[in-house]
């Protein structure tokens, strides 16, 4: 079935954005409001160190317009990727992102400020009970005194908010709107290749439909090679700048700081995994052995081995299932999930044309959580992605519920918790319902082990070539297409 346009799509299988703004016009009232009290900020410069309560009149105001731009963000952002192609929606994101950086450049003097009082005078503003509401935000900052520059700097970094961010816009554009991967014949019938159906594809018993899909998508890439190297180049000397700007070691040590985390943990991780690769190895010699094939390729990682096995979920279907396999966190989780699920149209179901790939969580304080799916009936995997980014959307749901909006984001450190714990529910629910079909429960079992190897193993390979390529660039060695080509390779080679 042809892929559909955006405007094809049935309003009910849409997310509902009416929460944010109602209409364009509504946002764009909102927008021009916020634009003319961006400069309202300045009337706190030269002022933090007098009292605790200017601090806290300064970081009202500057949390309130927080809070705005977030909105504005939110729904232009979500906009967009329902339809990257729409030129219209990708200039409302410009406009934000503008936006944003004009305001950064006004609230430049924030932080060097704050971090320019005494200590013992910071501590006793901190005992201060007009800041109660302020006081992990302000440790925060302070955690960030040796990687804060003076005011004229902070500046100029926020008037290159909207530069620093194009190598990975530039991608996304090539990603999820100019590729086009064509059709592939399964039983002479010719079926469209996507993002999202490129998985089915890998999952055909027939292996020169697997071997056809795989190439035929790759091939889309590799007739932009160069255009992807000199992005992803960009972007890590992106990195590499702001480490080294910020006063980190490396960049590795500036990602992980706002989570709190050490480098020590990311090479535990590298390290631990590494040196456990050998019952990954042998499933893959296993896979060979069941699969009856002399070479393992990359496109006969995707088959199950239990073979003739269907298990369909239409989207409603998927939802009950999952509200079943979540039933042991209670109905305070449950009940509202479901209805965001279905009649509160949290969700953005299915793929149409220009639509983002895979799935994500998104939203904002202001609004519920929001989910963004390409999601196929015939998939499984769609089933536990789907209850993945309802595990994130809940633990947003409940934090704006009990914090207030300077304290309710979580770190990516943590948030994987909330998503990976619904997969496994739902992987228990769904053993029990097939307890009694051994072909079934050994089905179900593979696609566990599926999910380990991505999950696990597949994001550790990603975590260590993104190591390796941010080391390179420290090194001031050159970053080029046959450079990334052979760490990946090589990568590929260790882990599979």
């Amino acid at each position: 079935m042809a892929t559909l346009e955006r405007k094809a799509v049935r309003t009910e299988d849409t997310w509902d954005l009416t929460p944010l703004f109602r209409s364009w016009e509504q946002w764009e009232l909102a927008f021009s409001g916020l634009e003319g009290r961006l400069s309202e900020i300045a009337q706190y410069k030269g002022t933090l160190t007098e009292s605790a309560e200017r601090i806290e009149a300064a970081f009202r105001l500057y949390l309130e317009l927080s809070r705005e731009l977030e909105k504005l963000y939110t729904f232009a952002q979500l906009n967009a990727d329902v339809d990257l192609g729409d030129s219209k929606h990708q200039g409302y994101v410009q406009q934000v992102i503008g936006l944003h950086a004009r305001f950064a450049t006004e609230a430049s003097f924030f932080t060097p400020e704050l971090l320019s009082i005494d200590d013992a005078l910071l501590q006793s503003f901190l005992a201060d009970p007009s800041l109660v509401d302020y006081r992990r935000r302000l440790e925060e900052i302070a955690r960030y005194k040796p990687h804060t520059l003076s005011e004229p700097e902070e500046s100029l970094l926020a008037r290159g908010i909207e530069v620093f961010g194009s190598a990975q816009k530039i991608f996304s554009q090539l990603n999820n709107v100019d590729l086009s991967f064509g059709t592939v014949s399964v039983d002479g019938k010719d079926e469209p290749l996507t993002h999202s159906t490129f998985v089915v594809f890998l999952k055909n018993s027939d292996r020169q439909v697997r071997k056809r899909a795989w190439e035929q998508y790759y091939r889309a890439f590799d007739s932009h090679r160069n255009t992807i190297a000199a992005s992803l180049t960009a972007s890590i000397k992106r990195d590499v700048y702001f480490g080294q700007v910020r006063k980190f070691p490396s960049s590795l040590e500036r990602s992980l700081f706002a989570d709190d985390v050490t480098p020590g943990v990311y090479n535990q991780l590298i390290d631990t995994v590494s040196a456990n690769l050998q019952p990954l190895h042998r499933y893959y010699e296993l896979r060979r052995e069941r699969l009856g094939l002399q070479s393992l390729q990359l496109f006969d990682t995707y088959l199950p081995l239990v073979k003739d096995v269907r298990i369909e979920h239409s989207y409603e279907e998927a939802v009950d299932v999952i509200i079943e396999a979540l039933a042991p966190l209670g109905s305070a989780y449950t009940t509202p999930l479901k209805a965001g699920l279905t009649t509160g149209r949290w969700v953005d179901r299915y793929e149409n044309k220009g639509k983002r790939s895979g799935g994500y969580h998104s939203g904002c304080y202001d609004s519920p959580p929001y989910i963004l799916m390409n999601y196929k009936t015939v998939e499984l995997n769609d089933v536990f992605t789907l209850a993945h980014e309802a595990g994130h959307a809940m633990h947003t749901y409940f934090s704006v519920q009990s914090q207030p909006y300077q304290d309710h984001n979580y770190t990516i450190f943590v948030a994987e918790v909330a998503s990976t714990f619904n997969e496994e529910l739902l992987a228990e629910k769904l053993k029990q319902q097939f307890r009694d079909d051994k072909k079934l429960l050994s089905y179900l079992v593979n696609q566990q082990i599926d999910d380990i190897k991505a999950t696990f193993f597949r994001q550790t390979m990603f975590a260590e070539f993104e190591k390796l390529t941010h080391e390179h660039a420290e090194a001031n060695r050159p970053l080029t297409l046959d450079y990334f080509r052979e760490t990946y390779r090589q990568l590929l080679a260790k882990y599979f």
